[in-house]
């Protein structure tokens, strides 16, 4: 089967590579997979192999009779549900009801890995682990490998951990990526960041507004090179209330949005939202 360029379809053939991704999502006997572009069904065939279900969402309609003919008897058996979809449309809560968690395993096409991300990290249905095939640049960002914060990188870390755990050259794939890639894995995915749990003493952490966080992260990052004094004093349209918020975050009003953490990042928000 000949990749298509407008999917951004290159199929994983590295043998190594496709253990590693089964091996850092710790597949169990009572896992659900949600698997994003099967393609030939190489890394399937191994999450098959332990996984009690595999979910795999197709958008090429020809790789369909493929991945039929291949895994006709776990489709039979009801391990494999092989579905033609587009997965920045595809609703994950369909197959939710009375499933507690699932992971999300997949070697994606990079021109859409930050709606990929985005979409399962923000869905009401979160995966509990995220294991990815994706551009080397791309995770490298995302765990600001440079000591620079990114509104990717940051997001990210708001709702779980990310790590790269190994690069792959293009030589594992067909056809080859003009670009190296990278295992990434966000673990422990979760809310707690904006609403945190309360802990055995009773007492809850102060959490921060999912909605505000990104609405100021969103225009200010998107004034990157300006100073946060003025890009928050645009966005609240109040300088004195941008002054204010900044002091009580800790926050020296010549900072740049790239420069600041997570956490001080929450504590803006706090104060943005008193």
């Amino acid at each position: 089967m000949k990749a298509k360029k407008h999917l951004g379809q290159h199929f994983l053939k590295s043998s190594s590579a496709l253990k590693k991704i089964v091996d850092v999502a710790a597949v169990t006997s009572n896992d659900t997979i949600l698997e994003i572009g099967p393609g030939t069904g190489a890394l399937t065939e191994l999450l098959l192999v332990t996984a009690k279900k595999v979910i795999a969402i197709e958008k090429d309609r020809e790789l369909i009779p493929l991945l039929e003919e291949k895994f006709a008897k776990e489709i039979a058996a009801g391990k494999l549900q092989l579905l033609e979809a587009d997965i920045l449309t595809f609703d994950p809560s369909l197959f939710r009801p009375g499933l507690k968690s699932y992971k999300l395993v997949a070697n994606i096409p990079y021109y859409i890995t930050g709606a990929i991300i985005e979409k399962f990290l923000s869905t009401a249905c979160q995966p509990a682990l995220m294991v990815l095939l994706i551009q080397k640049e791309v995770a490298e960002r995302i765990i600001a490998r440079d000591g620079k914060e990114s509104i990717l990188s940051t997001a990210v870390k708001a709702y779980g951990k990310p790590k790269i755990i190994a690069k792959v050259p293009p030589g594992a794939f067909v056809p080859p990526p003009t670009v190296d890639s990278a295992i990434l894995s966000i673990e422990g995915i979760s809310r707690d960041f904006f609403v945190s749990p309360r802990h055995s003493s009773g007492e809850a952490e102060a959490g921060c507004d999912e909605k505000l966080f990104f609405a100021v992260m969103k225009s200010i990052f998107g004034k990157k090179r300006k100073q946060i004094g003025g890009s928050l004093a645009e966005f609240l349209q109040n300088k004195d209330l941008a002054l204010s918020a900044l002091a009580k975050a800790g926050i020296d009003t010549k900072t740049r949005p790239e420069d600041i953490d997570l956490q001080t990042w929450k504590k803006l928000i706090q104060a943005v939202g008193k």
